[in-house]
């Protein structure tokens, strides 16, 4: 079956081939001239047809007009389709209105078939000239038609009937009807033809210009997100590494300038220390941020135990908070496997327990649970700090959303949280959370489990 369907389809093609070379292909020829060649090849076949026809039948001038037809088009065909010049619109309707004048007078008049034939004609003409002359060519046909009817009602005597009224009358009509449905079908075929392929055409172009807009407006938001972006990491280091560094110089001026006991260094210190450890932490994050920005992040995912990957992250983070008087404790199932990026999951976790300890005060509890679920492993981080504001919650996640300090003015760059997101869903992961303000903030990550 789809041998034969092949078949078919390579039958249609070549004779689709084909046909356009007789009448010339649309890049060529415009469409009244590729109307005309189709024509012309009908008319000439018809006419080849009709001339031993009527000669053998006794219409000798019938077979006549046949035959000058099919000359009169062939010639007309030869010199538009291979010499390339322009058929006469007014040639081929006066010549057609003379042939088809006489064929009238020799063929029983207003009771023969050629007045079949005058409005096909008159189609044709219409369907190969210009807009323009269509109403003149129209009004010239009625004049001339009716000039000749009343000719011959006025002069009788000079129409010929060379069939007489019943069977031979029934074959001339059967006989000569086929030419105007030939034409009509052409004609019809072509407009239609070509109606599809505009409408193909404009609906091409349509979609393609929706495309193109679509593209402009996705480069656009594309474009407005890297300059937000740009913004975003000319404002962290013009502002935000310039204080750390301040402090430095600061401490550098004191110690020079004047003389410090030992309660004022030891508490000039540790500010100190808070200052670079959060500077630190923002170079860190802005580094990863601008890696992935610049070149993508590589991700390289193979199967870990938990537990044993964030060891050495939670044990930093446990120092972190136990400087600050905040206990960090966490519940990993020892045989906890999981699909993941041993890196990218380590700098998610260590961002969500560093923004965790950043926003609970002294004396705070922060969890890190996980558990599976199906054939995820779900990482809980939650606290009972001062919790996310309604108005932030939005554009948590967002490079736009402005840092905000911490309990003991800790301030970041911004960039954590964004980092969390990208990292998660990297690895084929989520990330949400569920925050209350006053009452503590619950941060959760799902990632794919090894099962």
């Amino acid at each position: 079956m789809p041998t034969f369907k092949l078949s078919i389809s390579t039958l249609l093609k070549g004779k689709y081939t084909f046909w356009s070379r007789l009448i010339g292909r649309s890049s060529k020829f415009p469409l009244e001239t590729r109307i005309f060649h189709s024509i012309s090849l009908g008319l000439i076949v018809v006419a080849v047809v009709y001339i031993p026809y009527n000669f053998f039948a006794g219409l000798y001038v019938s077979s006549l007009s046949a035959l000058l037809i099919a000359l009169f088009f062939t010639q007309q065909y030869y010199y538009s389709r291979f010499l390339n010049v322009a058929h006469s619109n007014i040639a081929f309707g006066l010549v057609g209105m003379l042939i088809f004048g006489v064929n009238y007078f020799s063929n029983s008049g207003i009771n023969g078939s050629t007045d079949l034939i005058w409005p096909i004609h008159l189609l044709l003409v219409l369907a190969i000239t210009p807009y323009r002359q269509h109403l003149k060519w129209g009004v010239l046909y009625l004049l001339f038609f009716t000039a000749l009817h009343i000719f011959a009602y006025q002069f009788p005597a000079l129409v010929k009937h060379p069939f007489s009224a019943g069977k031979a009358q029934l074959i001339d009509r059967i006989t000569a009807f086929p030419m105007p449905i030939f034409v009509v079908y052409i004609i019809i075929n072509f407009i239609r033809k070509s109606y599809d392929k505009e409408r193909k055409i404009a609906e091409e172009k349509n979609l393609a210009i929706e495309v193109s807009n679509e593209q402009i407006t996705l480069q656009k938001d594309q474009l407005e997100k890297s300059n937000i972006e740009k913004n975003k990491l000319m404002s962290i280091i013009s502002h935000d590494f310039r204080t750390p560094l301040l402090n430095v110089q600061n401490y550098l001026e004191l110690i020079n300038e004047y003389g410090l006991d030992s309660a004022e260094r030891l508490a000039l210190e540790k500010n100190l220390l808070n200052a670079t450890n959060n500077a630190m932490e923002m170079l860190t994050n802005v580094l990863h941020w601008s890696k992935s920005q610049m070149e993508g992040a590589n991700v390289n995912m193979v199967e870990l135990n938990l537990l044993c990957a964030l060891e050495s992250t939670l044990e930093m983070e446990s120092l972190h908070a136990f400087k600050k008087g905040i206990t960090l404790s966490y519940d990993i199932p020892a045989q906890l496997l999981i699909t993941a990026d041993k890196d990218m999951l380590q700098l998610v976790v260590r961002n969500l327990i560093s923004n965790a300890i950043k926003f609970t005060e002294k004396g705070g509890l922060i969890k890190l649970e996980a558990q599976l679920l199906d054939k995820e492993c779900k990482i809980t981080v939650s606290d009972n700090g001062s919790g996310i504001p309604q108005t932030k919650k939005d554009d948590i996640f967002s490079v736009t959303t402005n840092p905000t300090f911490g309990t003991n003015n800790e301030k970041g760059a911004g960039l954590g949280l964004v980092l969390c997101k990208e990292y998660t869903e990297r690895q084929g992961g989520r990330i949400g959370f569920e925050s209350e303000e006053g009452t503590g903030s619950q941060f959760f990550i799902f990632i794919p489990s090894a099962i």
